[in-house]
């Protein structure tokens, strides 16, 4: 995978009646490295992360994971061949608590889980609340949570959908230094965020949409001042 691109959208568009939500957007991901997401509301970005893992089916275009086509399968046969996804509205099991929220997702062996599942609270700082009900936790732990159960099924691409929203600047920190742990550990991270200080301190390469189009893509600082960028955001 090193010479190649971990995901390939190509020539992708999605209608919803008579709206285009995505137009013919084409970009590719090289593994290894994070990449953001971002555009005005209503631009297509969830939307596109919904094509990428199933949810949506794509009207025309294909997507290539890994080299694999995978537009057509069901999440489920994507998330098994190593995309993880994050949502914007928390999707955590309020009466479970935190560990066997990480435990749900488990295959294999209870034991090699249970251990997993334990490490990776300690890796956002949440092991020390592993009995708590996931309903007691504050907002921004039910998104920690949420991201490492992702993490529980040891993806290579990670999808993460806003997760700067509402959530205090002390666990953003932690969020912000797990993201960056799995990039060191060779994990691709594709990362849609509202919040441009978050987005451009971590990316490596932006894409930009408007109105369901790719209109830019290039380094933080090169989306920073670029017109076409600037007009989508401010030129309405």
């Amino acid at each position: 995978m090193s010479n190649q691109s971990i995901l390939e959208i190509r020539h992708v568009t999605k209608h919803f009646g008579g709206v285009t939500a995505v137009n013919d957007c084409s970009l590719a991901l090289e593994p290894g490295r994070i990449f953001g997401l971002i555009g005005p509301n209503g631009s297509g970005k969830t939307t596109l992360f919904n094509l990428l893992n199933g949810i949506e089916p794509c009207d025309a275009g294909e997507i290539r994971f890994k080299g694999e086509r995978i537009d057509g399968l069901p999440p489920h046969q994507i998330a098994r061949r190593g995309m993880g996804r994050t949502f914007q509205i928390i999707r955590v099991f309020p009466e479970m608590n935190a560990l066997e929220n990480l435990l749900v997702v488990a295959r294999g062996d209870w034991d090699a889980a249970s251990r997993r599942a334990l490490d990776l609270l300690a890796f956002v700082k949440l092991d020390r609340l592993k009995r708590e009900y996931a309903g007691n936790l504050s907002y921004g732990q039910q998104k920690l949570l949420e991201f490492v159960r992702v993490l529980m099924t040891d993806p290579e691409l990670i999808l993460l959908d806003e997760p700067a929203a509402g959530i205090n600047r002390t666990l953003l920190n932690d969020l912000l230094e797990a993201i960056r742990d799995l990039r060191a550990q060779g994990k691709t991270v594709f990362i849609v965020e509202h919040d441009m200080k978050v987005v451009m301190e971590l990316s490596e390469k932006v894409f930009v949409l408007d109105h369901g189009e790719k209109i830019a893509e290039g380094p933080p600082g090169v989306i920073q001042a670029d017109e076409r960028v600037i007009e989508a955001y401010f030129g309405r």
